[in-house]
């Protein structure tokens, strides 16, 4: 009899946080994806490459202000995607 009761007040504790009144959220938000005319922009930090490889000399850090615009995708032969982009009169590649 003890265990039934313990295994009644198990599921009473339990059964509401899979309610929508409990705090469980069944719908959740979708990935927002970037539209084909929206602009997008660096992370700070990140610098512009003269090349699409990691040991690359570097030209400048991508401004976070400043949106950039994609010129082309590339991707590696270790299956890393890189960017080629421009901001202002700069162009240069992103690993993405």
């Amino acid at each position: 009899m003890p265990l039934r009761w313990a295994w009644l007040l198990g599921l009473a504790l339990l059964a509401p946080v899979a309610l929508p009144a409990g705090g469980a959220d069944r719908d959740r938000p979708g990935l927002r994806r970037r539209g084909s005319g929206e602009p997008f922009f660096a992370l700070g930090g990140q610098r512009l490459q003269v090349s699409p490889h990691h040991q690359a000399p570097q030209l400048a850090a991508a401004d976070a202000a400043l949106p950039l615009e994609l010129l082309t995708t590339w991707w590696d032969g270790r299956g890393e995607r890189w960017l080629r982009v421009r901001q202002g009169s700069r162009r240069g590649w992103l690993p993405g």
